[in-house]
């Protein structure tokens, strides 16, 4: 390395400096090619990832749900509060039953990432949603979904399936299970859903 005449190390002239940059940058940009042109999937995952984690960070921070702040799945249906009634195995009912007519839109009560679309034994077909303060939605029972994915953003009146009998509800009258669940604990949802006038 090139030294003064006190013996210190040199500064390296203003045109080797800008040399040495202009070098960094083409090689960056050369990296920034090779990802955006070659690895597309890559750079798209990453670029959802860092999406969905902002966007459940930001549902964390509000406020969960209220009496009367929701509105029902299935508006202009009748709500009954079925919270607590026995069912079979000696469980409880976990959520409330709204009925409809079969192939009936569900809607997305509330804004949040979708957190699970698939099937369990009692539920059949179900949609999971975390939404403000981290409450997860629980659609029940569905004849099928709407076209979404896990990690799926969904707004309030979004379709997120449509009723049906799916699961332990076979032979039963079309309808959605809802369920809320905080701090990993069901709550009773009747509450706090908008009751139609």
């Amino acid at each position: 390395m090139p030294t003064n005449q006190q013996g210190q190390p040199s500064k390296p002239s203003l045109f080797s400096r800008l040399v040495s940059l202009a070098i960094r940058a083409v090689i960056l940009m050369a990296l920034l090619f090779v990802l955006d042109k070659l690895l597309p999937d890559i750079s798209q995952q990453t670029q959802s990832f860092i999406i969905a984690k902002w966007q459940q960070l930001s549902l964390m921070q509000q406020e969960l749900p209220t009496e009367n702040s929701l509105p029902s799945p299935l508006p202009g249906q009748h709500l009954t509060d079925t919270w607590g009634a026995a069912r079979s195995q000696g469980r409880s009912h976990e959520g409330i039953d709204i009925f409809a007519d079969r192939g009936t839109p569900i809607q997305a009560t509330t804004q949040g990432i979708v957190r699970r679309v698939g099937h369990n034994n009692l539920g059949g077909r179900v949609v999971v949603i975390v939404g403000p303060g981290g409450a997860g939605h629980y659609y029940a029972h569905l004849e099928d979904y709407a076209d979404i994915e896990p990690n799926d953003w969904v707004d309030v009146g979004d379709t997120i399936g449509y009723v049906g009998d799916s699961g332990n509800a076979k032979g039963t009258p079309p309808h959605v299970h809802y369920g809320i669940y905080i701090n990993g604990q069901a709550v009773n949802p009747y509450p706090l859903l908008i009751k139609p006038e």
